[in-house]
């Protein structure tokens, strides 16, 4: 088999615009599995909204990628092979940053989510992804956050699809190499502390696999997969990623398309 692991972001890649997974790409991850192959799903999700949709692609052992590789999971018993996170001070500065311009902000820790406003775009995002966020009104969410002494994951501001470019570029000019500020969605901004990024999550695989990163396929469609996509040896993007992926990657069929079936096609390939 030419990549016996292989990688797949879910939203935007492996998961339609109507929340369903197509039958042709759970056959193709089951032949590849079935095939002698490891599977994995590496999100920006959190650990609670992805360990559900993985019943439905039939993976009920193995390893999970949560929150962009700064969270790693034993899929049959939630057991944390890697829980990395914010330093207090750290989350802080991200989070101050977010709300200086009355952003609507989500704070994560392993488990939680807690946003500051509840609106129709709060209501989409907890439909989507399967999770109930609790709103902190009261105070901004920094304060809310030193207080109760949270370990934060990740941070990030819900956007109109135009903001998200300039928020991304004043982040990232602000916050400096100390932390990472991607996209995971057209309409989210999200911070990270540094090196807590996918490419983190191929190396750890790689580790616990015993199966070197040239071996590696991984698959995407945001700028958040870029690192994880230069980082493996096979590199695929779906026909509806965002240039950079496609610039990077082996371009197969757009996710509404069986992108990942495709990939997961070549990666069965012999050598």
């Amino acid at each position: 088999m030419k990549y016996p692991l292989f990688l797949s972001d879910f939203d935007g890649t492996l998961v339609r615009s109507d929340g369903t997974v197509s039958e042709g790409n759970k056959r193709a991850i089951a032949a590849y599995r079935r095939a002698g192959g490891i599977f994995a799903v590496c999100t920006g999700r959190m650990l609670s909204s992805i360990l559900p949709r993985l019943k439905e692609l039939g993976i009920e052992e193995g390893l999970v990628v949560a929150y962009q590789g700064s969270t790693i999971a034993d899929v049959a018993t939630g057991r944390l092979l890697k829980d990395d996170g914010f330093s207090a001070e750290e989350a802080l500065t991200a989070i101050r940053l977010l709300e200086e311009e009355g952003r609507h902000v989500h704070v994560y820790t392993v488990d939680k989510l807690y946003a500051n406003r509840r609106d129709e775009a709060l209501a989409f995002y907890e439909r989507v992804c399967g999770v109930k966020a609790e709103i902190v009104p009261q105070e901004p969410l920094s304060c809310f956050a030193e207080r109760r002494g949270l370990r934060v994951v990740k941070a990030l501001a819900m956007v109109r699809k135009e903001e998200r470019a300039p928020l991304t570029r004043s982040l990232q000019a602000a916050l400096g190499e100390t932390f990472y500020v991607t996209c995971s969605a057209d309409v989210l901004v999200e911070v990270m502390p540094a090196g807590q990024n996918k490419a983190s999550a191929v190396d750890f695989l790689s580790q616990y696999y015993h199966i070197p990163r040239e071996k590696i396929a991984a698959i995407g469609d945001q700028m958040n997969d870029l690192p994880m996509i230069e980082r493996a040896g096979g590199r695929f993007a779906v026909a509806n990623a965002v240039q950079p992926l496609k610039d990077a990657a082996h371009v197969v069929k757009h996710f509404e398309e069986d992108g990942v079936a495709e990939a997961l096609a070549i990666a069965m390939q012999d050598e």
